[in-house]
């Protein structure tokens, strides 16, 4: 029996998601954001991805989130409205727990509901367990992009993984 749930998305997890993606933006290079966005910015992006239908995915450990993962539009045009990205953060105190895992099986779930034919992973290159998951789950890597993020002094490399849906 795990020590988590997961459930859909409120509007009260805002400044949770908020502050977990904050101390990502702040001490990693998993995200390119070089400042991390406040509650009204994180709502506006949520609130776009709810109205879409698409899948946001809450884990809840003792009433409190611990993460999130969402698959949105990889990119805006109409083209590749059956392509999806996936992201999944977790509070910094609940990995190793098997909620990443949790989360991207769901998410995987949801999508194919919702109608998205392929997902596409997006991964800073040297974050090993991320990618590793990824791999898990069956996704294979399909291109990586050299130095093209900048942050905390020094170039960043980004892999692209696929996985049909």
């Amino acid at each position: 029996m795990s020590d988590y749930q997961l459930r859909q998305f409120r509007w009260a997890d805002v400044p949770a998601i908020t502050a977990i993606y904050g101390h990502y933006v702040d001490n990693t290079a998993i995200t390119f954001d070089t400042e991390a966005p406040g509650e009204l910015a994180m709502a506006e992006k949520f609130g776009s991805i709810a109205k879409l239908g698409h899948p946001l995915i809450i884990a809840e450990a003792e009433g409190k989130l611990v993460g999130y993962a969402y698959a949105s539009f990889y990119r805006p045009r109409a083209a590749y409205r059956f392509t999806c990205e996936d992201s999944i953060y977790l509070h910094p105190d609940a990995k190793g727990r098997g909620i990443g895992k949790a989360l991207l099986t769901e998410l995987l779930l949801q999508s194919r509901a919702f109608g998205f034919k392929q997902m596409i992973a997006v991964i800073t290159a040297d974050t090993a367990n991320s990618i590793a998951i990824h791999e898990k789950f069956g996704f294979r890597h399909v291109g990586r992009y050299e130095a093209v993020g900048y942050k905390f002094d020094r170039w960043h490399d980004i892999v692209h993984l696929q996985l049909g849906l």
